[in-house]
Order: structure tokens, then sequence, then C-alpha cells
């Protein structure tokens, strides 16, 4: 009789299905749970060839990272490191498929600065604040919020979360130490046609650029008023269960002030030091979270309107939306990989990538930047 149901049942197709396997996510401390490629239909000796590409293709910067970073930023005026820095370790990364561990290199315990990675998180931080109601609109200007001088004048006063968030904004001052116009400066000119330029309409032209993250940085700090550490800590990494052991710097002097106590305002980057110093495991864990639009296991911590807000296409850049780095088409393209693939990065070869369609989880930890999309090919070929 059992037998004859269940042929019934299967003859009879939709609604009925075998459900498909949930992902799964580690508790905190937790031996992560680790699955063979066979297991997960991939291609043990392909996704091996990737795992031996990235240990092959070290970044070629120094390790000592203070080194590295005066160097890779020798173009700009004025630069000099203003917060902490660490030397760094070798190759590292992790491979997850539904979650489960497929492939991992390296140190993946160790606690390395991620530099612009920091973005993508700082970007959750606003999106934290947006679910909550502590901003009512991304489009809203800033100035509503932060009316200290920050954003006054013509220009400044124009510029929305949204702006911050694309950098896109065109902001204009100083911060920490930082001006604007002498972070990343174009390859033509001199300090006065820097200094003296036009200013974009903001919302036209993206230009990275460290100052005015941090500028978002000091706002959301005044917003949450709390530092953005332990917004981070209470709202989300505790909660996906990541250890103890990242820290999120801002500059020496980077103190302000809120509701009378004294708290710093971090960066959302290390190109001057700082920024957020983490391992290879909670940035996978991080990862997961995006994976699974928001939610951690059966806790959305994140809303999913967020996600898909972030990750959108900005009019100006394609490739980038909320301090995430798109896969459309464009100067970025990995060929021959899905669009819908996105990705947070960061100097030196830091990535995290969320590819949706092949429920992917991909973090590298000191690649040489321009390979990493040869490193996702090899990764999307171990694919059935």
């Amino acid at each position: 009789m059992r037998y004859m149901l269940l042929a019934v049942l299967l003859l009879a197709g939709p609604p009925f299905s075998f459900a498909q396997e949930p992902y799964y996510f580690p508790e905190r401390n937790a031996k992560w749970e680790q699955r063979s490629p066979k297991e997960l239909n991939m291609d043990g000796d392909k996704l091996k060839e990737a795992v031996d590409f990235a240990r092959k293709n070290e970044y070629s910067g120094s390790r000592d990272l203070r080194i590295a970073i005066l160097k890779g930023f020798e173009r700009e005026p004025f630069h000099e490191i203003l917060g902490p820095t660490k030397k760094r370790g070798g190759p590292a990364g992790m491979i997850l498929k539904k979650g489960y561990l497929v492939a991992q290199w390296g140190d993946t315990e160790r606690v390395d600065m991620t530099f612009s990675v920091t973005k993508s998180f700082l970007s959750t931080v606003a999106g934290l604040a947006d679910d909550k109601g502590l901003i009512a609109n991304t489009q809203d200007r800033v100035d509503r919020y932060i009316w200290d001088g920050t954003f006054d004048g013509e220009h400044n006063a124009k510029i929305t979360w949204e702006h911050l968030l694309q950098q896109n904004s065109d902001w204009s001052g100083e911060l920490w130490g930082g001006k604007d116009w002498a972070d990343r400066p174009p390859r033509e000119g001199d300090l006065d046609d820097w200094k003296y330029r036009k200013h974009n309409e903001p919302g036209t032209v993206m230009e990275y650029n460290d100052v005015r993250v941090n500028v978002l940085a000091y706002a959301l700090t005044h917003v949450w008023r709390k530092p953005l550490p332990m917004v981070l800590k209470e709202n989300l990494m505790d909660k996906i269960g990541a250890s103890t052991t990242w820290r999120w710097h801002g500059y020496g002097d980077a103190w302000t002030e809120v509701d009378g106590l004294r708290m710093k305002s971090v960066t959302g980057g290390g190109h001057s030091g700082a920024g957020l110093f983490i391992n290879t495991r909670d940035m996978a864990r991080f990862g997961l979270l995006f994976l699974n639009y928001g939610k951690w296991d059966n806790d959305q911590l994140i809303s999913e309107t967020w996600i898909k807000k972030a990750v959108a296409p900005s009019l100006p850049n394609a490739n980038y939306g909320y301090m995430w780095w798109l896969n459309r088409k464009g100067d970025r393209h990995w060929k021959g990989l899905s669009e819908n693939i996105y990705y947070a990065a960061g100097f030196g070869g830091n990535f995290i990538v969320i590819d949706h369609e092949n429920d992917l989880v991909v973090v590298t930890r000191w690649l040489e930047p321009d390979k990493i999309g040869a490193f996702m090919a090899k990764v999307n070929a171990a694919l059935p």
C-alpha cells in the first residue's frame, strides 16, 4: 500500500516534490561541517586546480602591509598612515556550497586587514539603520540628519545617503586629516587642478574615495548614536556566530562626541591604516548571510529588501551598488560567469563572492587582484 501511494504521488507531479537540502549554518565555535565535492555535485579535481591557482598567485605586495600601503598609494599627496596596520599572512580562502565547506586553504583563523571589504560591512550597517527606520529613506538628504556643518554648502547639501553608498556624492571637504581631492587624484593635473576642480552633480559620477566613505561612517555613527563596531557586533556578527577576534578600527584622532559620550568613528577601508581586521571564517559567515538573502537559519537579520537595493546597479556605474561590486557587463566583468554574482573587494586580493545561482560563497585572502576572474572561472569549471 505504501508503495502504491508513493507511486501515485510521484505521478501526480506538482505540488508534490522532494524538498531541497537546506543551507547549513555553522554554530559559534563549531567545527565547520565539510562535504566532499562529489557529495555536492562538484568536480573535485577541478576544484583542487582552483585552490592550487589561489595558492600559487599570492598578492605580490609586501607582507608588511605598512610598506604595501605606502607604495600602493604613493601618488597621493599628503598620504600617510593614520590608523593601525598589521603584517599579513599568506594566501587563504574558503569555498562554501549551500553553507557546507567544500574547500579551504591557508590559515583561515588568522586575523588580517581586509581593506575595502570593510565597505560592504559599512553598507550593511546602513542597511540595519534603514531596516530599523533610523534612516527613513536612502533618497533623503543627509543634512536632514547631520546638521553639524559636515553637509553644509550648496554642493554638499544635495548629497543623499544613496549618493554616499554608491560613491557618487563628490562630497567636498576634509575629515580626520584626509582631503577629498587628495584621495586617489586623477592621472592628469596637479594639486591646484584637483583642489579647485568643478564639482560633479551628486549621483552623476562614481569616484572611489575613502575620505567620502569615512564621511558615511561618521554620519552613521551619529545616526546610531553609538560606535559602529558595537552596532555590527550586537545586530549581526554575534547572531551569525562570528568569533570574538575581529576588530574595526578608526584613525588615531577620529574621535567624535554623541550625547556627551566620546566615541571613535571608524573607517570604511584601510589605505591609511585602520578598517576591519577579520579572519577568513568570519568573512565566510558574512557571505553566507547574504547568500541566504539576509537570513541566518530562521532569523532574518537584515531585510531582503535592503539586499536587493544594495546590489542594484547605480546609474553612473553598472558594476557598483551600495558598496558591493556587481559582475555586470563592464570594466570589471568576469567573462563567462553569471551577471548575478556580486562581491566585496579589498586591496591585496581580499574578496567575498556571492553566487546565488550556484549556492556558492567564495572567500579569498591575498590573491593577486587581477587573478580573481581567472580564479572564479576555475571554481565555476568545477560545477556541473
